[in-house]
């Protein structure tokens, strides 16, 4: 082990918030020992802006909530943490870890109880990657360094602790992390876990709870890196052990969507990690629409049905919240309404919930190259743009256009239809009155047809509407005027 100076790693107390400070000095002053730990040193030392800063400590969780009090909330059962809340911020506080005493592991290696309390040379060994081994005190202003991961920093060198097949085997989501900090600080990984990192070590991931694996896949969709971890999802074979039915390919759409999430993320704007699951998912949700279309489901119920379909299947592997869920299919549902909206109820889909996310997954089909958009991506950017009179104006024309399409698709359809050529070319009526006669004329042509097949005889004792059961009703029984 060595002690560094902070000054020297590029560390000061004034990179810090007061809500990690006030932790860390409340548990010295209780007579425990503190430090920053994992995650926001290498952050500070690479010169970016941690998201939040982890604690470390010798003392209990129990120990831990006598300090704090009410201010203190024990969570978690195969690895016991303490949430200690600093005014609105949140810090996490773990206990030093120590070799557990009576492995308690799944068939596969995977730890199930983690709650053994060590000192801080058995909770150095215990941590996955060199790079988050370094212990921080800020008060006095060193870091104490167990196995010289500044140089793997400084070398931008992403190395495990140990044999990285036992510690695959321990927690099989360290898969995935490795995956998101190489992408993440571009780091290159180190060739030890190269060479343990096949199909066979990433069956493990079969054995983790869904319900994580959804945890850490929207940490893969929010950090900001997605065009740069995509790719290496499908060289490691991680892909298809995290989406179902997702063919294990980038198309245009979903690089345009990665590289759309990942600029917002840059810029400061909020995103929401379920978007990106409508869009991995719609190749899926299409081809399934298309199953119950051409068994002539109604194309309403189709989707619904479709939507509840790929999502069932996706909870295989990644349980999405039902929120999530909602959002997804809402999402969904909102292409088919703005591509072919009735002009009496634009203004009102533009004030919708869901119209702001439905309307950015219909620009980027467009973008990318989905050529059934018909152009309504770039209709609607420009519609949001407007004053309230070019909205009006713009409407109008849409009506128009939309009347005029109908109608073309309508001749179409009844040129297909009309097999038979009439023995009498009839001019078509040019004005109303001249069609209802035309259509009076067909009626009562029809209806002379109709009564000279009666006579006939066509329509005999085995016609089924004539097989069909009358019922006497006794009128005796029969309650006349209003009742109770």
């Amino acid at each position: 082990m060595q002690t560094l100076r902070a000054s020297k790693c590029g560390l000061s107390t004034t990179q810090l918030p007061s809500s990690i400070l006030d932790v860390l000095d409340s548990l010295t002053k209780a007579g425990y020992e503190a430090y920053i730990v994992g995650g926001g040193v290498r952050d500070m030392m690479l010169g970016l802006n941690p998201k939040d800063f982890d604690a470390v400590t010798n003392a209990t969780p129990a120990q831990v909530k006598e300090v704090f009090g009410r201010r203190c909330r024990i969570i978690g059962r195969r690895f016991e943490l303490a949430h200690v809340y600093s005014g609105r911020e949140l810090i996490e506080v773990a206990t030093f870890r120590a070799p557990p005493k009576k492995a308690v592991t799944s068939a596969s290696g995977m730890i199930l109880r983690d709650n053994n309390w060590g000192t801080i040379e058995q909770d150095f060994a215990r941590r996955d990657f060199s790079i988050n081994t370094l212990y921080y005190q800020p008060r006095q202003g060193t870091v104490l360094d167990f196995c010289h991961a500044v140089d793997d920093i400084k070398t931008r060198t992403l190395r495990f602790l140990g044999e990285p097949a036992q510690r695959f085997e321990e927690d099989p989501v360290r898969m995935l992390r490795a995956l998101r900090f190489a992408a993440k600080l571009n780091f290159q990984i180190d060739q030890s876990i190269i060479d343990v990192f096949d199909d066979e070590m990433t069956q493990l991931l079969r054995d983790v709870s869904p319900h994580r694996l959804y945890d850490e896949s929207q940490k893969l969709f929010t950090m900001g890196h997605l065009t740069r971890v995509l790719p290496m999802l499908i060289e490691f074979g991680v892909w298809k052990q995290l989406f179902a039915e997702i063919p294990p390919n980038l198309t245009a759409f979903i690089e345009r969507a990665a590289k759309n999430t990942d600029q917002r993320i840059q810029i400061g704007k909020t995103i929401n990690p379920a978007f990106f699951y409508a869009v991995l998912l719609w190749r899926p949700f299409l081809e399934r629409c298309d199953f119950y279309l051409n068994k002539g489901v109604v194309p309403a119920e189709a989707r619904a049905q479709a939507g509840l379909d790929v999502l069932k299947r996706q909870a295989t592997r990644t349980i999405i919240p039902r929120f999530a869920e909602t959002f997804i299919r809402e999402v969904w549902e909102m292409q088919t309404r703005l591509l072919n909206p009735k002009p009496q109820q634009i203004e009102a889909l533009a004030g919708h919930a869901r119209f702001r996310a439905g309307f950015d997954f219909l620009l980027l089909r467009e973008k990318s190259g989905d050529n059934s958009t018909d152009g309504m991506g770039v209709w609607w950017e420009a519609y949001q743009e407007m004053s309230a009179d070019q909205k009006e104006a713009t409407i109008r024309q849409y009506n128009r256009q939309r009347s005029k399409t109908r109608r073309k698709a309508s001749e179409i359809e009844q040129t297909k239809v009309s097999e038979i050529e009439p023995l009498v070319n009839v001019p078509e009526p040019r004005n109303r009155r001249a069609k209802k006669e035309r259509v009076r004329a067909d009626d009562s042509a029809s209806r002379f047809i109709e009564k000279a097949s009666n006579q006939s005889g066509q329509i005999n004792s085995d016609h089924p509407i004539l097989k069909r059961k009358r019922v006497q009703r006794d009128l005796q029984q029969v309650v006349f005027g209003p009742t109770q």
